[in-house]
């Protein structure tokens, strides 16, 4: 009876490709998810305002930023 090798090379690459395939599965469902609840018109219509309304950028800071441009 022949058993398999598992050195620390292989455990890794095992680990990688479980998390990858955890991580692909989660992005496909994400993205039907979205796509389903769209189609039934079940999603938030946000624009791009909306969506970056909760990032506090003070303007004026930005504006008078030193600008060291050797």
């Amino acid at each position: 009876m022949h058993f398999l090798y598992f050195d620390a090379g292989l455990g890794a690459m095992l680990i990688q490709a479980i998390v990858a395939a955890v991580a692909g599965i989660a992005l496909f469902y994400k993205s039907i998810k979205y796509k389903v609840r769209s189609m039934l018109g079940m999603d938030k219509n946000t624009t791009e305002n909306e969506v970056f309304d909760d990032i506090n950028i003070d303007d004026s800071k930005i504006e008078n930023a030193p600008k060291d441009d050797n």
